[in-house]
């Protein structure tokens, strides 16, 4: 079984949780905060050199960082997986977009807003231009939606997965969806998705303290 080190309230981390689930697929599920530098110790930094989560144990002592990528590797030979060449390329244009449109602004806003005490007050030079360059992005997702129901494939995919975790927490960090009705219906359609698990759904392997997986016990 593999194991998923990732943080809960973390959106990248919810993308492999949530493809994990839609997939069926069993894991032993490890909560790693990184508020509270946990990715940053040396035995989780012998793992990943980045220092960030999620990571997934792939085979003994082998690793996979980026969201993105694990996403990737879970979904090959599944339907969230396109099978054509140029479908798959359009899944990773979008996943493409999602890390450095995307993630980059909603996700440090919805970092800095939400998860960390007093982050507004820390980041009040930033917020601007990431609410600017969010409302971009999100721009470009409404005008896509508006004639597809997905994002790659006229189907669900990983890239529409990518684009969910952060996009469903973008009202938690000052960003109004109102204006952006495609966006809101396909959020929906992609929550009635048969196995869907929302972001604070934890599986019945939950391991809270990776300290004692470090060490063996």
């Amino acid at each position: 079984m593999h194991k998923l080190y990732s943080m809960q309230r973390s959106g990248n981390s919810y993308k492999v949780r949530l493809a994990l689930a839609l997939l069926n697929v069993p894991y032993q599920a490890i909560e790693v905060d990184i508020l509270h530098g946990e990715s940053r110790t040396p035995e989780f930094l012998a793992k990943n050199p980045s220092g960030q989560v999620p990571l997934l144990e792939v085979a003994e002592g082998r690793y996979l960082a980026e969201s993105n990528a694990i996403l990737w590797y879970v979904a090959g030979g599944t339907p969230l997986a396109p099978e054509s060449r140029v479908e798959r390329a359009e899944a990773l244009q979008w996943m493409f977009f999602e890390q450095h449109a995307l993630e980059p602004n909603i996700g440090a806003a919805y970092f800095w807003l939400a998860l960390v005490k007093g982050g507004r007050d820390l980041q009040t030079h930033a917020l601007e231009d990431w609410m600017e360059r969010g409302y971009g992005a999100l721009q470009v997702m409404e005008n896509h939606l508006k004639t597809h129901r997905y994002f790659a494939a006229g189907q669900l995919t990983v890239a529409d997965i990518a684009l969910y975790g952060y996009t469903h927490v973008a009202d938690r960090c000052d960003y109004e969806l109102s204006s952006f009705p495609a966006i809101r219906a396909w959020l929906r359609r992609v929550e009635q998705t048969p196995g869907f698990v929302p972001m604070d759904w934890q599986s019945g392997a939950q391991i809270e303290d990776p300290a004692s997986v470090v060490a063996g016990a």
